[in-house]
Order: structure tokens, then sequence, then C-alpha cells
């Protein structure tokens, strides 16, 4: 076979008005769409399933507009803001771990390993025990705590650079000094604000509202299409430093925004669902898997984040009902199992 017939097989072009050709990885595209196409199932599976239970076609009249009022009630004030909540926090967690494991070229490069989380949730225990203040304080709180955690762990793993495998080593001690210090403000704490910080701390989408929704949605349609520009830069940065220099790339720069935009995308998942863990470090892996491609793939990774989540929250509802169980209790159960194979496999090769 010819080489321009392979670049044929191997890639879609699309040329929209305007003169812009876009081209992208036919594997990569059609990955996208299968996980697409996953995630609107499992969406209205979602949205439906209960103790008051609404079947699929149902479910689409209310979206629609045309469901009955009860239906409309069930669907659009108590269980829509909890699945919505699930889609767009398991999104920022999925791109945020696809920035951190192409920037650390390590597949452990997550912000739940590293201490971005922890140190998001460090900010926002601080604000819900010590400081006090509503939902944009503790916002404000988390944002703070990653952007600082990530600037300590730049700064201590800068030397002439920053590599990847020092990243995750500091990362990792950062991390659990912070755990211990999340740890002693809990204990510390009086019952009413230790009981919150708790429940806050496994990770929760029980009685998410439409505020947690309308937060995400505000500082998601920012962040996630800036990160999204900006990771053009991760492939070549996956070249190498000097490589990606001599190709007209200013490395740490480069690194550093991208770093300040993924702890963006962390903090409000964090603030909006608690530390969710192992959604970040598992669903790029898992798309990168399924997509072979060339380079990074920040929007299957979005899409499989955003799945999964959903997919974990169902089941912790429905495992043990009419108990539910946090949703970081079953993403931390399954993803503990992912890790132990992944750490296997990385000691295999």
């Amino acid at each position: 076979m010819s080489a321009p017939a392979r670049s044929r097989r191997a890639f879609i072009t699309l040329r929209p008005p305007g003169g812009v050709v876009l081209r992208a990885e036919r594997r990569s595209v059609l990955t996208a769409a299968a996980v697409a196409a996953l995630l609107v199932a499992a969406f209205v599976v979602a949205v439906g399933t209960g103790t008051y239970q609404i079947s699929p076609p149902d479910v689409l009249r209310v979206l629609a507009g045309q469901g009955t009022t009860a239906h409309e009630f069930v669907v659009l004030t108590l269980r829509l803001p909890r699945v919505l909540t699930a889609v767009l926090t398991g999104a920022a967690l999925a791109l945020a771990g696809a920035v951190f494991q192409s920037l650390t070229r390590n597949p452990m490069g997550s912000p739940d390993v590293i201490g971005f989380t922890t140190g998001a949730s460090t900010g926002a225990l601080l604000q819900i025990i010590v400081i006090g203040g509503g939902a944009a304080a503790v916002a404000g709180g988390a944002l703070a705590g990653g952007l600082l955690t990530s600037l300590a762990v730049y700064l201590l793993a800068f030397r002439n650079g920053v590599q990847g495998y020092r990243l995750i080593l500091v990362g990792i001690a950062v991390n659990g000094g912070l755990v211990a210090l999340n740890v002693y403000l809990i204990a510390r704490a009086e019952f009413a604000d230790a009981h919150v910080a708790v429940t806050w701390m496994t990770g929760n989408l029980n009685g998410r509202t439409w505020g947690q929704v309308h937060l995400l949605v505000a500082t998601l349609a920012v962040l996630v299409p800036v990160t999204l520009l900006a990771g053009r830069r991760l492939a070549l940065l996956e070249l190498g430093d000097e490589l990606a220099a001599a190709l007209g790339i200013s490395v740490e720069r480069a690194r550093l925004t991208l770093m300040v935009l993924a702890v963006g995308l962390t903090a409000m998942a964090t603030v909006a669902a608690g530390p969710v863990p192992f959604v970040a470090l598992a669903a790029p892996q898992l798309a990168f898997r399924l997509a072979r491609p060339s380079g990074p793939v920040l929007v299957t990774s979005a899409l499989m984040g955003a799945l999964l989540l959903v997919c974990a929250d169902l089941v912790a509802q429905r495992l043990l009902a009419p108990v539910q169980l946090p949703v970081g209790v079953m993403t931390g159960s399954l993803g503990g199992a992912y890790l132990a194979w992944l750490l296997i496999s990385e000691w295999r090769r």
C-alpha cells in the first residue's frame, strides 16, 4: 500500500467555510464518537433510574419540553442537576489528567496522585472549617489551594527545567503532607463542620443542585476551550524540551500555562463533587488505549471521564439501594484495582 493511501485511511480531513483545514486521526474520531454515544445512553439511563423509574422515551420527552408534570419535577429538579454535575466533573478531571500525563510523559502523572487534587481539597477545607463562607468562597479556596500546591511542586521540582519523573516524585511527597494536614483540620473542627467536611471529602454527588451546575458551566466554558487551544503544544512538548524549543516553543512558559489550566479544572471539579479519586488517572489511559493516537487525546479523554463518572454514580446509587454510596467510594474501589494493574504493567515493561 502506498504512503498516500495510508494517509487517506489514517486521517479524516474537514474543510469548513473560511479556508481552515482540520485533520484528525480516523481512529481517534471514531473512538470519540463511540464514547460520546455511550455517554448519551448512560446519561438518559441515569436520569431515568431511581425509586421512581422513568423510561428513556419519557426522559427524552421531558428534555424536549413535552413531559408530564410529575416527570418534569423528577427529571429537572431531582435528577438532572446530579447527572450534569457528574458529566461536567468527570470531563474536567479527565481533561486535567490528560494534560498532566502528557506533560510528565507518565501514566502516573495524575492530579490526584501528585497532590493537586489534595491541595484543592485543603484550600476548600480551610474555607469550610476555619474561615467559613458560601459556595463561591469554597470555590475560591479550592482554586487557591490547587494553584499554591502546583506552584510549590513546580518550584521544588525545578532543576534547569522540570522533568516528569521529578514532578511526580515531588508531587507524591507533597500529597502525603497535605493528606496529613487535611486529617488534622477535620480532627480539630467542630462536629457540624467536621461532618460536612468528611461527607464532602469522600467525593459525593448526593444532593447536587443547579447551583453546582451553573458554577461548573460558567468556569468550564472558559477553561475547557483555552485548555484545548493550549493543548496543541502538548504533542511538541512530548518530543522533549530540546526539540520543542528548537521548534519555537517556549517550553517552561507552555508547561506552566498548561499546569495552571489543569489545576483550575481540577479545583472546579473538586468544589462541585469533592475529591473524586482515579477518574483523572484512568480516563486518559482508557481513551489513549482505545484511540491509539500519535499524540494527546484531550477531547476523547474528557468524554471518557464523563462516561466513567456517570456510570460509577449510577452503580453507587443502585448497588446497595436504597442506601446510596458516595461516588468517590465506587471510583476509589475500581481505581485501586486499575492502579495496581497499571503499576504491574509499568514494572513489567
